[in-house]
């Protein structure tokens, strides 16, 4: 049948309709071409130009970087890094695959380097140092697929789903220049970072920071740090913004310090992804240091989580002064001590809803406070237990209260009491001592305290030897 075209005004109409059908596929054409350009990979000197043009994104593959895993791809990068600065275009775009890095970054200001990844990556099967692929043995730290396995169970290898950059310069040098600098309003998102030469089998090498933020407002999100020595240094990047991150950083995981504008750190979650049953794990338990906090104006850290380590929040006083902020929902497990507070700000610190678990270790302490410290740490809604040693040991001058908080499993091999005070100020109100072990101890050095409201297993076994303004009431003991 034959479509027959109405007279008259209706012509006119269809007319209309139909540039208005060719205008629309003109621009559909169009936006599927601008999309080649962005993750294609022609290298024709046109499409570089057009890319500078349009604004978009520059895709380092059309300026002749390799994902093979094996090339240097330091001047490469740098190379487009500074053109997109240049040229005002702002993003430069890395496809999947495996981009080895034998120097440093420097991201300029305003520019993004971004991976493949639209969340946060994650590899944590390749922790498992059995379940390796036939012929790559030597290789398992990068992990393969298990035999016998069903499809949904292979491991995934970092750089065969999404970018990945490999890092292997800078190997042996702690204190040597970052992989990454990041400047202000630069940001990096989007890609895995592994470090494939180093080891699982002894003490692990050192490397320099893997991400250093000096600027104002630098951003890192939606990034897996599989196993960096040292993941990120923010010190003196105001407004700072780290969000959506997981990995296995050995001896430091995140330190902040001279951050005179408030920071922002969400959604980190550092655990045994990479190694765990190894010698470096038994190493990063003696040694390592998760988030460190030094001099931060309100600093607010939403959803941590941190696993195997020495300390894994640990709270210093450095030559800029210390740090007060909001800690809401952090967590620690597996830690020998989940909090080490050597001194803080007298505004504070405020952590609510969080979860501490220590166990490992020598003499595994849930929080220890320094003889130094002058500020105030206060814990709300928060839970504790183990099977620690203790709970808690307070130093220092400064203040520490709980709130509504739950203690359960300590003094396992010893009779310590959950909270031991041998100096400052203590505030127990509303929590739960579940229990019948020795609850708290006040030493001689105590200034003042308050243990009100408290649930108790068994009757209260509180040890008073202060000789200062000490109340105790309205606790409540239940059978054992």
């Amino acid at each position: 049948m034959s479509m027959r075209r109405p007279a008259g005004r209706a012509d006119s109409h269809f007319l209309r309709d139909a540039s208005r059908r060719e205008l629309l596929a003109s621009g559909a054409a169009a936006s599927l071409a601008a999309m080649a350009a962005m993750f294609d990979l022609p290298r024709t000197a046109q499409a570089q130009q057009n890319a500078l043009a349009s604004g978009m994104a520059l895709n380092v593959r059309n300026y002749g970087a390799d994902g093979d895993g094996r090339t240097d791809n330091t001047a490469i990068f740098q190379r487009v890094l500074k053109m997109a600065q240049d040229s005002g275009c702002g993003t430069v775009y890395a496809p999947p695959g495996r981009y080895l890095f034998e120097d440093s970054l420097d991201i300029p200001g305003g520019v993004t380097l971004r991976g493949s990844y639209g969340h946060v990556p994650s590899h944590p099967d390749i922790r498992d140092p059995k379940m390796v692929k036939p012929g790559d043995e030597d290789n398992n730290h990068l992990a393969g697929t298990t035999p016998g396995l069903t499809h949904d169970a292979q491991w995934i290898r970092p750089g065969s789903d999404g970018t990945c950059l490999l890092v292997v310069g800078g190997k042996g040098q702690e204190g040597g220049n970052p992989f990454i600098t990041l400047h202000t309003n630069s940001s990096l998102c989007g890609a895995t970072i592994l470090y494939p030469e180093q080891i699982t089998t002894g003490e692990p090498y050192p490397y320099p920071w893997t991400i250093s933020m000096k600027g104002a407002n630098a951003a890192v999100f939606d990034m897996e740090l599989l196993n960096p020595f040292q993941a990120i240094s923010t010190v003196g990047s105001a407004r700072h913004n780290i969000r959506n991150l997981t990995g296995q950083p050995l001896r430091r995981g995140i330190l902040v310090d001279q951050i005179y504008d408030i920071g922002r750190i969400e959604n980190v979650h550092f655990n045994a992804t990479w190694s765990w049953d190894s010698e470096v794990s038994k190493w990063q338990l003696e040694h390592g240091e998760c988030f460190i906090f030094g001099r931060a104006d309100w600093e607010f850290v939403l959803n941590t989580f941190c696993l195997g380590y020495k300390a894994g929040y640990k709270f210093i006083e450095t030559p800029s002064g210390e740090c007060n902020g909001n800690f809401l929902g952090i967590a620690a497990d597996a830690c020998n001590r989940a909090i080490v507070l050597e001194g803080c700000s007298r505004v504070g610190l405020l952590v609510t809803n969080g979860e501490f678990v220590s166990f490992l270790g020598d003499d595994p302490t849930t929080v220890e406070v320094g003889p130094e410290n002058k500020g105030a740490l206060r814990f709300s809604n928060s839970s504790f237990w183990g099977p620690c040693k203790q709970v808690a040991r307070i130093g220092g001058r400064g203040v520490v209260a709980f709130t509504d908080c739950t203690f359960d499993e300590w003094a396992h091999t010893n009779d310590r009491a959950a909270i031991q005070v041998d100096s400052g100020s203590l505030l127990i109100r509303g929590c739960d001592f579940r229990q019948a072990s020795p609850h708290v101890t006040l030493a001689e050095g105590v200034e003042r305290a308050v243990i009100t409201a408290n649930l108790f297993r068994g009757p209260a076994q509180i040890e008073n030897r202060s000789k200062q303004d000490v109340r105790i009431a309205l606790n409540v003991a239940s059978p054992t």
